[in-house]
């Protein structure tokens, strides 16, 4: 077999690491890079680069370069999330047979899972060029707050790169586990987690070898893409009372004045001001080509971004509340992620929990080698057995019910893998099946969740309501994966749902779609 390594799946970037001779480390790329662009630009004739090559197709051809896939994948293309991600990218996002987000790009439409695939099979060879022998199983990270659907498609997209998921894990949980790691620790820790797409916020109680998630919250839709949009916006209006022209609505322009902003955010990490420079933004009615020229100050920016970090506390109100902590119980705060470089987040983190966050660790890099001590410990021979994780599903699981509420049988931060039963009766008379609708969320209305899947228990036994009994059954194992069955309690027949074509794509689909049977 070959070698098991552990991969950041990120939305800005990724990286990949390994244990060696009992020690982890991350792999670089022939350049001592140590970590690569999540971004894959396609071009005529079905040639893909992936990387640090096609981050710089992000301004001369943003139609065909996907960047930010993990904010779409298993997502629906009509929800709310989609509608605002299509408003900040240049490539076309239609939907797919399933109902699920997918891109279009060279004019052929692509599943979220094939273009993390690529991602994927990048880190891969990466890791192969680096180590000199095959890798063919990874354990791979993904937000806290990840539901199902993209869980299981970040599943299928391993899948499709040739990979063996051994393990979806939480990029919270890997970190404190690379913070952990042969420390012998006894203490509560948070991670405070700001990527470039997503921010998590997780607490843990370590207890030597054992990791135990106590609650995590967080939100998909809040990391350093929108710290970017925001500056790009501010750069716009800049633009626009420079020269009277509004470009905000105009795709490569925009995405000109994102990539400055990106920029212009990693200069103020050590510099109090930054000059920006964007030439051949527009053209004046005279035909005269205009840029922008301007400075960004590190006070200007932490205005244009302090509701951002503010959002970020909300959700850490929340993680304690469901931990029935406080701020004096967390013995340390750990930043993870590449937002979490900027001093203004870290001042911000370290006036919130009251105490200086602990930075020691590379946030970029601490991810990929806590999934690497994972992929270790599930497939060495140590006697040791490696560390414990005992993690917490990120939200409640439930069916709806009469009158389109969400009866919850599993609720957020319920130690993971469990299962939950409850017993049912018929709503209607002469009712000779039912319904089970799966939902994700914590709204008391059905219709505001995330819903994973539905199935239907026929032949019950035509009765008056209430007479016939059905138990419902949920059950979550160590990846997070959901599987739902009813049984109709006087005849034993089942029905079962395991919630696997949830990424959008069928078993069939995934097979179809793998590299290693296409030949790439």
């Amino acid at each position: 077999m070959g070698v098991a390594v552990g991969i950041d799946l990120g939305t800005s970037n990724s990286c990949v690491a390994v244990v060696r001779n009992g020690e982890p480390m991350v792999l670089a790329d022939s350049r001592g890079r140590n970590t690569q662009p999540s971004v894959v630009a396609y071009g005529h004739g079905g040639k893909v680069i992936v990387g640090h090559r096609a981050r710089r197709n992000l301004i001369y051809a943003p139609q065909n370069t996907i960047a930010s896939a993990k904010r779409l994948i298993g997502r629906r293309f009509l929800s709310d999330t989609v509608r605002r991600i299509m408003g900040h990218t240049a490539y076309e996002i239609v939907e797919g047979p399933n109902g699920d987000a997918r891109v279009r790009v060279t004019g052929k439409v692509l599943a979220l899972p094939e273009v993390s695939a690529q991602v994927l099979k990048h880190m891969k060879e990466l890791a192969e060029e680096a180590l000199g022998e095959e890798v063919d199983r990874a354990v791979i990270t993904v937000p806290a707050y990840f539901n199902d659907h993209q869980r299981q498609a970040t599943k299928d997209a391993a899948k499709i790169a040739g990979l063996e998921c051994l393990r979806i894990i939480n990029e919270p949980t890997a970190a404190a586990l690379s913070y952990g790691f042969k420390q012998g620790k006894r203490q509560h820790i948070a991670i405070y987690d700001l990527g470039g797409g997503t921010f998590d916020i997780s607490l843990l109680r370590l207890d030597d070898d054992i990791f135990e998630v106590v609650s995590t919250s967080g939100d998909t839709f809040l990391g350093g893409d929108d710290f970017d949009y925001a500056a790009a916006d501010h750069l716009a209006e800049l633009f626009q009372q420079q020269h009277g022209l509004d470009i905000s609505a105009l795709r490569t322009p925009r995405m000109k004045l994102r990539d400055a902003a990106e920029r212009a955010k990693i200069a103020l990490t050590t510099a109090e001001e930054v000059e920006v420079r964007v030439p051949s933004l527009a053209r004046s009615p005279a035909g005269e080509e205009l840029g922008l020229h301007a400075v960004l100050t590190r006070e200007q920016y932490g205005r244009i971004v302090s509701n951002l970090i503010q959002r970020t506390f909300l959700i850490c109100d929340d993680a304690l509340s469901q931990a029935k902590m406080s701020n004096a119980n967390i013995d340390h705060v750990l930043m993870v992620g590449g937002m979490s470089r900027i001093p203004l987040v870290r001042h911000a983190v370290g006036e919130y929990f009251g105490k200086t966050p602990y930075t020691d660790i590379n946030p970029d890099e601490v991810v990929a080698i806590g999934a690497a001590i994972q992929a270790h410990n599930l497939t060495s021979d140590d006697d040791d057995g490696g560390s414990v994780l005992l993690d917490v599903t990120p939200q409640s699981l439930g069916v709806k019910t009469v009158g389109g509420f969400t009866e919850v049988l599993i609720p957020r931060n319920t130690p993971i893998p469990t299962d939950s039963s409850k017993v049912f009766h018929t709503a209607h008379d002469y009712q000779t099946e039912v319904r089970v609708g799966v939902y994700q969320g914590e709204s008391r209305m059905a219709a505001d969740n995330e819903l994973l899947g539905q199935f239907v228990l026929d032949g019950l036994r035509s009765a008056p309501r209430g007479e016939v009994r059905v138990r419902i059954t949920f059950e979550i194992d160590a990846d997070g994966i959901v599987q739902v069955e009813a049984e109709d309690i006087e005849t034993g027949t089942n029905r079962q749902i395991r919630i696997e074509a949830s990424s959008g794509l069928t078993e069939e689909e995934v097979e179809t779609m793998r590299f290693d049977q296409l030949g790439f």
